[in-house]
């Protein structure tokens, strides 16, 4: 992907900034023996890929706490930062208590993606409190759940499992912890009605309620196809009112 990316950077004439974040996620059967240099190694390769001098920003994903190394791994990041490599270093799908001992350890965060939506609202307690603490934002994904908080599930029966990928997979079991078809459906109503108020998508309601939510600095939208773009750059000025806001927190 980043290839693909720098390919497309480098023929690119003018136009407005782009900014490309990336990930460093180790291999998982890697974690016991990494290096420095092994780190340093795959931002150079990174660099190389995209055609850049420096990184705008690089989420550092770690597979297995029980392997105790990603402190050292992310203050190696934080020295690439340092040397100029990275301009920005954020997290992603960390815990609490393990984001708190990078933060302890003086790695310089900015942000942190994070699975946040109406129906899965588990960064919005102690998460969003250490966050705000150090200055960490969030940048969330799953805003409208692979799809599900969209018209096309308003009043529909319960769907056999999704098979077709993986993400309607995870996002359907999200439905189960969330409460069920039932309640799911009526979470969907609530934010029809809103939508139906706006003259937009059940979607971009969904994506403006994550967006206010305390710390987040933006959501992540996967398009299948251009077609599901037209109504999501709405949800950045779409204000919602308290009335809003109260019949989203119903169901």
């Amino acid at each position: 992907v980043e290839e693909l990316i720098g390919a497309f950077l480098s023929g690119r004439r003018g136009g407005a900034a782009i900014q490309v974040h990336t990930k460093y996620v180790p291999d998982l059967d890697t974690l016991e023996r990494l290096t420095r240099r092994d780190v340093e190694s795959a931002i150079d390769r990174s660099l190389t890929r995209l055609g850049v001098e420096r990184l705008d920003l690089v989420q550092f994903h770690w597979w297995d706490y029980q392997v105790p190394r990603y402190v050292e791994a992310a203050t190696w990041l934080d020295e690439c930062r340092r040397a100029g490599k990275i301009a920005h270093l954020g997290v992603t799908n960390f815990d609490t208590e393990h984001l708190r001992e990078l933060i302890d350890a003086g790695v310089s965060l900015v942000s942190h993606q994070v699975q946040y939506s109406v129906m899965d609202r588990r960064p919005a307690a102690a998460m969003t409190t250490l966050c705000q603490q150090a200055g960490i934002q969030l940048l969330c994904y799953g805003g409208i759940a692979g799809g599900f908080l969209s018209d096309r599930y308003l009043d529909q029966p319960a769907t056999a499992e999704p098979v077709d990928n993986r993400s309607l997979v995870k996002y359907r079991l999200i439905i189960e912890e969330f409460g069920g078809w039932d309640r799911f459906q009526r979470l969907l109503q609530a934010l029809h009605t809103v939508a139906a108020r706006h003259g937009v998508a059940i979607g971009t309601v969904a994506l403006r309620w994550v967006l206010d939510q305390p710390r987040v600095a933006g959501v992540i939208v996967g398009a299948r196809h251009s077609g599901h773009l037209a109504d999501l750059p709405r949800a950045a000025t779409l204000r919602l009112t308290a009335e809003d806001r109260a019949l989203i927190a119903g169901p």
